[in-house]
């Protein structure tokens, strides 16, 4: 239950995110928007550590494998950049929608062929209709009346 909680928070704070990031985006630029956004993060998640696990080297970051894990930073720049243009050309809501609905497809695509270590899963019918029904509905909530 818990993880279901802090997933619900996760997709609240990115879409509050979103349209923050916008609005700044439309008052600076994209990307002095993207690197506040970073920049501000990184100095979070430093003061965090600071305070609660120093006794953990940074160092330890290069005893990672396979190292393309270590790009995350990078995808976080390009997530942001592309939350940004997509909520400016489409809306909170339907960039959401669509942004979710790329996440789930690939979460499924990664567990599906065990991509980058996950655990492979077997394909499931009603999964892949859960995939349609989402599908769906972005057309039904995009259709014009």
């Amino acid at each position: 239950m818990m993880g279901f909680i802090i997933a619900l928070i996760s997709g609240t704070l990115m879409s509050i995110q979103g349209v923050f990031n916008t609005g700044v985006t439309k008052q600076t630029s994209l990307w002095i928007a993207n690197s506040f956004v970073q920049f501000t993060g990184f100095l979070l998640c430093l003061s965090v550590w600071f305070v609660k696990e120093r006794n953990q080297s940074f160092f330890n970051l290069w005893k990672v494998e396979p190292k393309y894990f270590l790009l995350g930073g990078i995808i976080g720049a390009g997530i942001t950049m592309t939350v940004i243009k997509s909520m400016s050309a489409l809306g909170p809501a339907k960039a959401v929608m669509v942004i979710v609905t790329a996440q789930i497809v690939v979460a499924y695509l990664i567990e599906l062929f065990g991509l980058f270590g996950t655990q492979k899963v077997d394909f499931c019918w009603s999964r892949l209709v859960g995939l349609l029904m989402t599908i769906g509905g972005i057309v039904i909530f995009k259709w014009k009346t």
